[in-house]
């Protein structure tokens, strides 16, 4: 659902502008924000999977197997769709000479250039994404990788820390963030540059302290293990977990305060987690689940639906200037390009990441 808000703020506000959701609501408008989320989640998520390996030590042999494991996850279908642009890149330009235009080739620097093929082959496109992407969105995964990269060690001491360090190493993180939110203006849409780092890395190790606490307090975990077992906890009914969802959505429709959100975000991750009612079972059904799986192919895919979109119009249609595309019409064309990036993204995850993910750990592993 993260990746499919994300989808919308960049389609529906940024791409079509006289779509105007802010006229109704700020939830759109706010949808930079799921990627805060998704910082949280993959911090939390990353602590689940890995704490039993890395909660003593980190050898050589563990480190590789995480590093591995994190590679095959994210390099094949970001190279892939990577590639896809450069295709798209090359079409265009020999469609255009043969139209009579002039040969222009792939420059040497700049956004879509070969230096930013370069730092997107080593994942540090994040660093400058205004001159270094391809893929625009690719630029949070980018800094996803660099938090991979010091992952294993931060969850070793967090692991082995007491509750009150585990409490003041918190304090400091939302320190950070408080401080990026009086820098910028309380605006957390930092995707450019090295404060994208102060964004990425607070919330990322923030979720790894939220699964800490949630396997340590009784009132969070359930049963014998995380994930499992029934409990009769105020946190494991949907009470907690409607209010919780309440307040974010208001905060977001109201245009409050970004860092708030990101406070309302780290409860909604407890809150849900640890539902075992009715909410909890809907989040778990089928097609949910499904989009969960395709997520990531969603959104990396969509910034090529829409690059390819800029061609189309600009190109075949000759509309220079999307601003003078109706309501109506644009917002047909965003339903339109929604649906072709989900389609696009069931694609690429049943044939290009699954089947290049299981073989890329094998060869990595061997």
């Amino acid at each position: 659902m993260a990746a499919v808000w994300v989808v919308l703020y960049h389609y529906g506000v940024l791409y079509f502008p006289s779509m105007q959701p802010d006229r109704h609501t700020a939830l759109l408008n706010k949808g930079y924000l799921a990627v805060d989320l998704f910082f949280l989640l993959s911090g939390f998520v990353m602590a689940h999977v890995y704490c039993a390996m890395f909660e003593r030590r980190v050898d050589t042999r563990s480190y590789w197997t995480f590093l591995s494991a994190r590679i095959a996850r994210l390099y094949p279908l970001h190279l892939a769709v990577l590639g896809l642009f450069v295709a798209l890149a090359l079409v265009v330009s020999i469609t255009e000479y043969a139209a009579g235009g002039p040969l222009a080739g792939i420059p040497v620097t700049g956004v879509r250039s070969m230096l930013a093929l370069l730092a997107n082959l080593f994942m540090l496109q994040g660093l400058h994404a205004s001159t270094l992407s391809w893929n625009y969105a690719a630029w949070s995964i980018s800094l996803e990788f660099m938090a991979y990269l010091a992952f294993p060690f931060v969850l070793v001491h967090v692991w082995r820390a007491g509750p009150r360090a585990q409490g003041l190493l918190a304090l400091m993180l939302c320190a950070v963030l408080a401080g990026l939110a009086w820098w910028t203006g309380d605006d957390f849409n930092q995707w450019d540059g090295p404060t994208t780092l102060l964004r990425c890395l607070p919330e990322f190790l923030l979720g790894t302290l939220l699964y800490r606490v949630y396997v340590s307090q009784p009132s969070f975990r359930l049963g014998t293990g995380p994930f499992s077992g029934q409990s009769s906890s105020l946190w494991s009914g949907d009470a907690v977990t409607a209010g919780v969802l309440a307040l974010v959505l208001l905060t977001l429709h109201l245009k409050g305060p970004d860092l708030l959100v990101i406070v309302l975000f780290a409860a909604l991750l407890m809150a849900v987690v640890s539902n075992r009612s009715r909410i909890g079972a809907w989040l778990n059904s089928s097609p949910l689940i499904w989009l969960g799986e395709v997520s990531y192919a969603l959104y990396l895919i969509h910034g090529l639906v829409e690059h390819t979109t800029s061609e189309i119009l600009t190109k075949a249609l000759h509309i220079q200037d999307r601003h003078t595309l109706s309501t109506g019409s644009s917002f047909g064309m965003m339903v339109l390009m929604l649906s072709v990036s989900l389609l696009l993204a069931a694609a690429c995850y049943r044939w290009i990441e699954k089947p290049a993910q299981r073989y890329l750990r094998g060869a990595l592993s061997r």
